[in-house]
């Protein structure tokens, strides 16, 4: 139960940074606006991740901060905010800057239980004094119809709608499963899908342009060339995702399409998709490249047949 003695109209809410982890704080967002539906909430985000709230409908700012700048960044932030009493005041990252905000009351990680298990799970228990005891809302984001415009675009000409969407880039070059790899997966499971499309930064062109070459499906490579949010409309179009451990794969989960996630180095019980049709692989000596295509392809199969569509 809330022990909140007051109305809540004004929340403010510290998420995090990268885009995958800012994905993983939608529950807590999605909680707050189920118990206080009458409030606006100020986002503080981060340049990388901030688009990802463009269009959520009780949103009321985004506030922008670099955590490249550290105390310097968080004392610029609170000379920057105008002098607003917030409500409430949600900070998800436990480096205490909201005690430096004016707010009736504040919930930190510093006060939180912190169970083992998934990230969204101890995001939740943040606020677990202030929702109770429901359960955890999926990720989700929201898009526009631009977004959606763009997508209908983009796929127009590809064949079919058995779509599979593929991630191979990541941050960390130790999370990439070989480019190769992702071919021998393609053709190994060529008859399941219409087409391919490729997903990536600026920086995964070259990952990108190395699978899509003479392909054994037609295959469209959208590397560097959408927005977070173009990203998220063309994968709800997806019939299922496969990739590294990134924020593609969270953007994937929360526009609802299966996911299949591909882990070396990392924590997948803590960091895999928050997805109830998400499955996920870890090479046993965390070493990506020992992943064997075999398996990948025999649990993309499993996948696709546990979240086939129902005929009505």
């Amino acid at each position: 139960m809330s022990d909140h003695p007051y109305p809540v109209h004004q929340i403010l809410l510290v998420t995090l940074s990268n885009i995958g982890d800012a994905v993983m704080t939608t529950p807590v967002m999605e909680a707050l606006h189920d118990k206080h539906p009458g409030a606006v909430m100020d986002i503080i985000a981060d340049p990388r991740s901030c688009e990802l709230f463009a269009h959520c409908p009780y949103r009321n700012r985004v506030i922008l901060r670099d955590k490249q700048q550290g105390w310097r960044g968080s004392l610029a932030l609170v000379r920057e905010l105008p002098r607003l009493r917030y409500d409430l005041i949600v900070d998800l990252r436990t480096d205490g800057l909201a005690w430096l905000l004016r707010g009736r009351r504040r919930l930190t990680r510093q006060g939180a239980r912190r169970p083992e298990g998934h990230a969204v799970e101890r995001h939740m228990e943040v606020i677990r004094r202030d929702v109770g005891t429901a359960g955890i809302l999926p990720t989700r984001l929201w898009f526009d119809g631009s977004e959606l415009e763009f997508a209908t675009r983009v796929l127009a000409d590809l064949p079919g709608s058995r779509w599979l969407a593929l991630g191979p880039g990541a941050r960390w070059e130790p999370k990439c499963w070989p480019p190769g790899r992702f071919r021998e997966l393609v053709l190994s499971r060529r008859e399941d899908f219409d087409a391919v499309v490729l997903f990536g930064s600026e920086a995964d062109k070259d990952r990108c342009r190395s699978i899509a070459e003479n392909l054994c499906l037609s295959c469209l490579d959208l590397a560097g060339r959408t927005s977070l949010l173009e990203t998220a409309a063309v994968l709800s179009r997806m019939r299922l995702f496969t990739g590294n451990d990134s924020g593609l794969g969270h953007i994937a989960a929360a526009v609802g399409i299966p996911t299949l996630t591909l882990f070396g180095p990392g924590e997948p019980q803590r960091y895999r998709p928050w997805n109830s049709r998400g499955r996920w692989l870890q090479s046993p000596n965390r070493d990506i490249r020992a992943l064997p295509v075999s398996h990948v392809a025999d649990a993309l199969t499993e996948l696709l047949r546990a979240t086939e569509p129902q005929e009505v």
